[in-house]
């Protein structure tokens, strides 16, 4: 190899490196500058009358009690449906017809729900559940949640059990135990672990989504645990406080913010020590 071309090669390999350093800086400082605003914006509405107190009108004191606990409750029944439809669905996946002709749509199917527009979700629950009932509910934002966070579930569930050892299958119907008890007693209690970690990306990613729930869900400026109506939730409260020429909703808006992004980094740092800990069993 001639020296010219030596040069010519180590000068690339520098300049590459040089670039992506830059990129991955760009994008630290980016990030940090993001989470500079939240913190010292957010920090300035945080006391005990952000979790007792409903949302207030303008220019009134009042916290987030009713959003919060709206959230709550949405998320929660949202995850209930898509941990029973996503772990089922992975189950089959992985277990009886992924590689069959239907397995594989399903597949395609889930992989294109999985980066489908969030509003689009919101779009075809209103249709499907707020239009037809002439009215927004909470149920409704539950199942769009619900939607969005099944194909995360979905895929997680089926590469946890495609990890696991095909012993462990073997020697559960060599000892004549069906398909579905070596899969529920077994498989599942060994895989649950990367279950856990699915069902945690789940809830991060539909923690903080705005537009289906302006869909389905909307807002109430009152304290209800009743999904049957129109339901307050952070995402929307945040969205609409923003828009505001009041100060105290403002504020409001940007402790919101910070509250979502907190639990977010916190669910994703369990999901990743959960990640690890499976790793080294």
């Amino acid at each position: 190899m001639s020296s010219a071309k030596l040069v010519r090669r180590r000068v690339g390999d520098v300049a590459f490196k040089v670039f992506c350093v830059a990129v991955t800086a760009l994008a630290l400082v980016a990030l940090a500058a993001i989470l500079w605003s939240l913190l010292s914006q957010g920090l300035k509405g945080l006391n005990l009358d952000l979790f007792i107190k409903s949302t207030p009108a303008p220019g009134s004191p009042g916290g987030l009690a009713n959003a919060i606990v709206g959230s709550i409750m949405m998320c929660v029944l949202a995850m209930v449906l898509a941990l029973v439809i996503g772990v089922l669905a992975g189950t089959w996946l992985a277990e009886y017809g992924g590689r069959s002709a239907y397995g594989s749509v399903v597949r395609f199917l889930n992989d294109v729900l999985l980066s489908a527009p969030s509003i689009l979700v919101g779009l075809f629950v209103y249709e499907m559940l707020v239009a037809p009932f002439h009215g927004f509910s909470g149920f409704a934002g539950s199942v769009a949640l619900a939607l969005l966070a099944v194909p995360v579930i979905t895929r997680t569930t089926e590469d946890v059990l495609l990890l696991q050892a095909s012993t462990l299958r073997e020697a559960g119907v060599a000892l004549g135990a069906p398909l579905s008890y070596v899969i529920s007693q077994v498989l599942w209690r060994s895989a649950r672990s990367g279950l856990l970690t699915g069902a945690l990306l789940a809830f991060a990613r539909i923690s903080g989504e705005t537009a289906p729930l302006l869909f389905t869900a909307l807002n109430n400026q009152f304290f209800s645990l009743d999904l049957r109506g129109e339901t307050a939730n952070l995402p929307v409260v945040i969205f609409n406080f923003a828009l505001s020429v009041d100060d105290g909703w403002r504020r409001l808006a940007w402790t919101g913010a910070l509250l979502i992004a907190a639990t977010v980094l916190t669910v994703t740092v369990v999901a990743r020590i959960v990640a690890q800990e499976q790793r080294r069993s």
